[in-house]
């Protein structure tokens, strides 16, 4: 089943008289439950592409279908709920509140869901565990490794069960042998049943996806499954 699908998308940004093409009649599928990278250069439009598979942003024209809905003629209340409860996004700079125990990062999301207060803290407690921070629950942010920060940040990003995890550039500000750790949990995500969607610049970390989606001036340029192209 296609649970991602991507068809003819463009994204032009306007500045006074000047257009910027950031995509240019990308199409693509991800069915539920891969684990695809999408891999492109700095200014490829990979980001672009990750703000529209988020709902964060819509297409200048094409169509964008998650789960057989147009995101594009969803409504602002409608995509809100999307963002909330469908996916969940890790981000390269983490994003946590900096003074902030690890608990109350990941139970954030929740407070805004109107979850109880006990079932957050319960919830949030269980993630932690699962991602092997069950002794880091009351440190601060400031008081954690750069890989124990995006572990918070993953365990955040599933606090609402969301079937699509989305990472822009998750092992960008860790070193290599945490790059691994973190590459691991997603994998195990993946087997849990979870869609992974992960953009990178780093081949190494690409290698991790089943698939990997390769990006350039906004086209895609080939795609990559089990170490054979199939080129575009």
């Amino acid at each position: 089943m296609d649970q991602i699908i991507v068809s003819n998308v463009r994204k032009i940004y306007k500045t006074g008289d000047v257009e910027t093409v950031a995509l240019d009649n990308v199409s693509f599928t991800i069915k539920k439950g891969e684990f695809v990278a999408v891999m492109g250069p700095s200014g490829s439009g990979k980001s672009t592409l990750m703000h529209i598979l988020g709902a964060l942003d819509t297409p200048t024209s094409g169509k964008y279908i998650l789960d057989s809905e147009e995101v594009g003629k969803l409504s602002k209340d409608k995509l809100a709920e999307i963002r909330n409860r469908k996916i969940g996004f890790v981000f390269q700079a983490f994003n946590l509140l900096p003074r902030t125990t690890a608990l109350k990062n990941v139970a954030l999301p929740m407070v805004y869901a109107g979850i109880s207060r006990e079932e957050r803290m319960k919830r949030a407690e269980k993630l932690l565990n699962d991602v092997g921070l069950g002794d880091r629950v009351n440190h601060t942010s400031n008081q954690l490794s750069g890989g124990q920060m995006q572990r918070v940040a993953i365990a955040r990003s599933l606090s609402m069960s969301p079937a699509i995890i989305l990472a822009d550039e998750p092992t960008g500000n860790i070193s290599s042998a945490q790059s691994d750790e973190i590459m691991r949990i997603f994998q195990s995500l993946q087997r849990q049943g979870h869609t992974i969607v992960m953009i990178t610049h780093e081949p190494s970390v690409a290698r991790w996806a089943e698939r990997v989606i390769h990006i350039k001036d906004g086209k895609i340029e080939k795609e990559q499954k089990n170490g054979k192209e199939r080129k575009k």
